[in-house]
């Protein structure tokens, strides 16, 4: 039969036992600390968002829309769409996108707490691709220094310079939207003269900042 361990033998055992554990307890708080600084600190906007409201946001989510994070957990993010017929034509697309590929990007016009509105870039990744607004994770960067909103523009034609400036042709705009593509033409027409613009081209070029 092996002999037993000393008594002073077991309890230093134990002893380093209890340090180890402590030594991992200690570790995964700081992991968690600096995932919080990170996510709290980050110079762009990051939001966590359960059905499309507001969970947890970033002091920098908050600023970008004039808002202190505290005051928009809880939130529904249609408070932050310039209408609410945006809110539900860019969730559409993005839901359809996010069920195929679990992410989802675009730049966008959203408004401040000041009725301003600005162009942002977003991207987002879902944590349930069959769910995709379930839970999801935002990254919000405000694009107007380099893309101003200069023209006042109606809901359908602020979606239409969005799919424009993404690169969408008439056809496809028309498809998304759920119109004609001659609707879709008569918009830009209407837009062009808005802009002072010769060509759609350099409509969109002056609508994004290009020019």
């Amino acid at each position: 039969m092996p002999p037993r361990p000393e008594p002073a033998r077991r309890s230093a055992d134990a002893a380093a036992d209890v340090d180890a554990t402590a030594d991992v307890q200690a570790g995964a708080d700081v992991d968690v600390g600096t995932l919080a600084l990170a996510f709290d600190h980050a110079p762009v906007g990051l939001c966590v968002s359960l059905d499309r409201r507001i969970r947890r946001c970033n002091r920098a989510f908050g600023d970008m829309f004039g808002y202190t994070s505290e005051a928009l957990a809880g939130q529904s993010l249609a408070l932050l769409y310039p209408s609410p017929d945006e809110f539900e034509q860019i969730g559409a697309q993005g839901l359809a996108v996010m069920q195929q590929t679990g992410r989802y990007s675009d730049e966008r016009i959203m408004k401040h707490r000041s009725g301003r509105l600005f162009w942002v870039h977003a991207s987002g990744q879902s944590l349930q691709r069959d769910t995709p607004f379930a839970c999801a994770v935002w990254m919000f960067e405000d694009i107007s220094s380099r893309r101003a909103v200069t023209t006042d523009l109606t809901v359908r034609e602020r979606e239409i310079v969005r799919q424009l400036a993404a690169g969408a042709s008439s056809k496809q705009i028309a498809r998304v939207l759920g119109i004609s593509p001659r609707t879709v033409e008569g918009h830009r027409a209407r837009i062009i003269r808005k802009v002072g613009a010769s060509s759609a081209s350099e409509m969109v070029a002056r609508l994004v900042g290009l020019v």
